[in-house]
């Protein structure tokens, strides 16, 4: 077994390590989010907090870590007499992205369960869990059915395993850690929420702080049980003062007037619901542990602040994460006294809700966006052919109607496009490939059924053989990989168009988030088109690169058109399952070079003969319209959508819908 790398030995990371001692001292506080780029000690840290958690004493030979002096029971191996139990280390188990849902879960033996009326368990991770540290590096890149099995177990406590009638549960308490690059895509709110602190990591930019981590490093990796023997009275220290901080706990005081700081806090910040104020309270607790103290002051309150509200503030993947700490401050100080506040007090003075400015990170949603300055503002519009011109700001995100790919797929899932997936309504049954994970518990009954004079059945159990086994083939949603083409000629900068262009394009890029889709962008004008952002699931960086897409010049419409191909063939063969979805954001123009509409008419055939769906969004304005963008659509096979149709709850859409129910 190799030696971790001591905790104590990690340079810097203040706020990583705290977050993680914090959460030792009191599992209670909910977790830990570790985000960063990659390469910031974020798994060395978590992996090593193993060794510092106190031993735990469970019930010998209980496969579900039950507690000696409070058994559960409901436990499969039960019922447990209370009494002596054996100690043993705190686990930590790590959950791998790809992992099954058994694999989590555990696993039942259906045909035992079938033909004896045997609960047959095989434990799973959440069982090796319990009491104990369950990691899940690289968190955002799990499967939704994963997260969804994990949200339950976090907020229940239990893991239930139901197959066809037959059910378990056990106890499953852990300590949720997990770590991502938020480059690589953002957590579902619903998981985010369920992570008591957050912590945002990044390299040192100090040049001996960072000769000092590969010195560490290089001496681990050169002799690991040298290196952690030199650290063993520091990591002896910690451990000791774990124990000690656990012991203190009880025994702090969370007056009053910390306790309106916390509520002032979250209330000030507009976090949801009111799990935040209990892990705020929680936080500021272990930390006066921690500190050696029985009460709990406002520096613990303050730093329980920046700790548990980042992740809980934000209102859609496009808000930068963080909190504004002068604002923290100001209401900190405001609410500093230990006397109940006047309720005659101005409702609009400092801290109140009138007449404030905004703060400086207040998303989107808090300002008007008629007084957002445009690039170009005032002037004359630019004909196709024009210089480059400033990036414009978007337009307020709408909610989209939905766009999908025709057909059954068997791709990631996700919420967007019909697919043959493991989770959803049961159209129907087969004989299973391999492990069989959902049970047609029908179909197998009818399989077996011919056979059971055959096979000898005298008592009441079925006889059941594993050529008997059906599995249920189901239907959900799948994600999709989303590609915008989009037309940044002089063309769409004329009167302002770019503008709300560009506030379409984020809408749909926050319901590709909403629908967990991958996401690439293309874009073209002057001569030539770019991969702005190759296929990703980081809306985040999808929605930053358009924000910063300039305009101008002439419509090389089919050179985008190419690009795009060209992405989509590079794609499939890394992920040949998942089905792409084209979204080309233009007029129709075709400018530029000989014969750039029949170029662009050619490079459309490309997308029919390969059946990929896809959808023009109509950005032509004005009384007369050419119909440019229709004609593309047909040409690419797809449909086309204004810009007005786009909207979820628009008029136009309405009078379709009502036009096609009627036909």
């Amino acid at each position: 077994m190799s030696t971790p790398f001591p905790f104590t030995a990690v340079v810097g990371q203040d706020d990583l390590r705290l977050a993680l001692l914090l959460n030792a001292v009191s599992p209670a506080v909910g977790g830990v989010l570790v985000r960063g780029e990659k390469g910031t000690a974020k798994s060395t840290a978590v992996r090593a907090l193993s060794a510092l958690l106190p031993e735990v004493d469970v019930v010998p030979g209980c496969r579900f870590s039950c507690d000696p002096a409070a058994p559960d029971a409901g436990c499969p191996d039960g019922p447990h007499e209370p009494g002596a139990g054996a100690p043993r280390p705190a686990r930590m188990v790590e959950l791998p992205v790809g992992a099954s849902e058994d694999r989590l879960v555990g696993s039942l033996d259906i045909e035992r369960a079938l033909a004896e009326g045997v609960k047959a368990f095989e434990p799973g991770l959440l069982a090796d869990a319990h009491r104990g540290i369950l990691y899940v590096d690289e968190v955002n890149l799990l499967h939704d059915h994963l997260v969804d099995l994990l949200l339950d177990a976090a907020a229940m406590g239990a893991s239930y395993v139901e197959r066809e009638g037959v059910s378990v549960r056990h106890a499953a308490r852990f300590l949720l850690v997990g770590t991502m690059n938020p480059e690589e895509g953002e957590l579902r709110p619903q998981l985010l929420d369920r992570f008591g602190l957050t912590v945002e990591v990044a390299a040192s930019r100090e040049p001996e702080q960072r000769v000092e981590v590969v010195r560490r490093r290089l001496a681990h990796d050169d002799d690991p049980a040298g290196f952690a023997a030199r650290w063993a009275e520091e990591e002896a220290a910690v451990r000791q003062r774990i124990v000690a901080a656990r012991e203190l706990l009880p025994s702090v005081r969370l007056g009053d007037g910390a306790l309106r700081q916390i509520a002032a806090t979250c209330a000030a910040f507009e976090v949801d619901g009111m799990r935040a104020d209990i892990v705020m309270a929680r936080t500021a607790t272990a930390l006066a542990a921690w500190a050696g103290r029985t009460d709990v002051l406002a520096e613990d309150v303050r730093q329980a602040a920046l700790l548990a509200l980042p992740h809980r503030r934000r209102r859609n993947p496009f808000d930068a994460p963080g909190l504004d700490e002068d604002k923290l401050d100001q209401t900190l100080e405001e609410f500093s006294g230990d006397d109940d506040p006047d309720p005659d007090s101005d409702p609009d003075g400092p801290g109140g809700g009138g007449g404030g400015q905004p703060s400086p990170d207040a998303g989107p949603q808090g300002g008007d966006t008629a007084a957002r300055p445009e690039a170009g503002e005032g002037g004359e519009p630019q004909a196709s052919g024009a210089g480059e011109q400033s990036p414009v700001r978007a337009a307020e995100p709408f909610r989209t109607k939905v766009l999908s790919v025709p057909g059954i797929g068997e791709g990631a899932a996700g919420r967007r496009s019909r697919a043959r997936t493991e989770h959803g309504r049961t159209t129907g049954a087969r004989r299973p490939r391999g492990t069989l994970t959902k049970l047609h518990l029908a179909a197998t009954v009818q399989a077996a059924a011919p056979h059971q004079r055959a096979r000898g059945r005298s008592g009441p159990g079925l006889v059941v053989r594993r050529d008997d086994l059906r599995q249920a083939t189901r239907e959900g949603r799948e994600g999709n990989l989303v590609l915008f083409v989009v037309d940044a000629s002089g063309s769409m900068a004329a009167r302002q168009r770019m503008t709300a262009v560009k506030g379409a394009v984020l809408s749909l890029l926050l319901d590709a988030y909403q629908r967990r889709d991958k996401v690439g962008l293309v874009t073209f004008r002057g001569s030539a088109a770019d991969v702005a952002l190759p296929p990703t699931s980081s809306v985040d960086a999808a929605a930053a690169r358009l924000e910063s897409l300039p305009t101008g010049g002439r419509t090389p419409l089919a050179a985008g058109l190419l690009k795009a191909h060209d992405v989509l063939r590079v794609e499939r063969l890394r992920d040949a399952a998942r089905r792409p979805l084209v979204v080309v954001v233009t007029d129709g123009r075709a400018t530029g070079g000989p014969e750039p509409v029949a170029l662009a008419a050619r490079a459309a055939g490309l997308f029919a003969a390969d059946g990929v769906a896809s959808v023009v969004v109509d950005c032509e304005s004005g009384p007369v319209r050419l119909g440019l963008a229709g004609k593309l659509a047909g040409e690419l096979g797809g449909t086309a959508v204004t810009l007005d149709e786009l909207r979820a709850d628009s008029i136009a859409g309405l009078v379709k819908d009502v036009q096609r129910r009627a036909a």
